[in-house]
């Protein structure tokens, strides 16, 4: 059957990459959000080196700084997954192997993710 719409029309948001356009913001997006973040976090632990472990735990387990922690980790573990993402969609070919690629990392970067949030909130809640 014939459609009345032009090429254009019947092709967008269906290319090749689907959603690349959003991928690619998001990612910048969370970068931008990493810098503050990082900056905070390089210089307070500048500002606390040289403390004791019970001064550490302490400093973690204040709201403002844990709050900013949990931040800091879902964004760099979500910035590091759409990165990872797509250097195995660029560079993997088989796509068995990239599947397999994807679950993996998507995985690792769960777990990985979830346990220094847990952490993170295990300190601040006195555990």
């Amino acid at each position: 059957m014939m459609s009345l719409r032009n090429p254009l029309a019947r092709v967008r948001g269906l290319g090749s990459a689907k959603s690349g356009v959003e991928h690619w913001w998001v990612q910048r997006l969370t970068a931008v959000i990493l810098v503050p973040l990082v900056l905070w976090f390089a210089i307070s632990l500048i500002s606390v080196a040289h403390a004791d472990y019970a001064t550490m735990k302490s400093w973690v387990g204040q709201p403002f700084n844990a709050a900013l922690l949990v931040a800091l980790l879902v964004t760099m573990f979500y910035h590091a997954k759409l990165g990872l993402q797509v250097v195995i969609e660029d560079y993997v070919h088989g796509e068995m192997i990239k599947l397999a690629s994807l679950l993996a990392m998507n995985f690792v970067v769960i777990i990985a993710g979830a346990t220094a949030v847990i952490s993170v909130l295990k300190i601040a809640f006195g555990g």
